[in-house]
């Protein structure tokens, strides 16, 4: 068997325009990025402004084109990141959670990825010093 390059992410596709959902595998599981992209169309470089990130245990494809369906105008690409069948839908939930939270006191963060917290994480964070130790 081939040792894989990463643990946890088994393929990845990134920045594809809304028009491209159909190219994820019905069921794909993982964590998935919503994007706006800046700058004309045609010009060389481009940017993409962070919109929103989610995570699917049951099919990512379903999860984006629920996204266009609803909030479609506020984001134009996409990418996503398919787990390992090994990795459990709990663990895909700690994924999000983290980059949720590691994504909230950003200062141009979008309402729609803004949460309160990620209560397992802030439980953790408030163990002292001597507990981690």
């Amino acid at each position: 068997m081939p040792k894989s390059e990463l643990r946890l992410i088994k393929n990845a596709l990134e920045y594809l325009p809304q028009s491209e959902v159909a190219t994820i595998p019905t069921g794909t599981r993982g964590i998935y990025v919503l994007y706006k992209r800046k700058g004309k169309v045609s010009a060389a470089s481009h940017h993409y402004d962070f919109v929103y990130i989610g995570m699917a245990t049951g099919g990512i494809r379903s999860r984006i084109k629920k996204h266009i369906k609803s909030k479609g105008k506020l984001w134009t690409h996409f990418s996503f990141f398919e787990v390992w069948d090994n990795i459990s839908d709990e663990e895909i939930l700690e994924l999000e959670g983290l980059f949720r939270h590691l994504y909230k006191f950003d200062s141009k963060a979008n309402s729609l990825n803004k949460q309160k917290s990620y209560k397992k994480l802030v439980q953790l964070r408030k163990r002292s010093e001597q507990q981690w130790l």
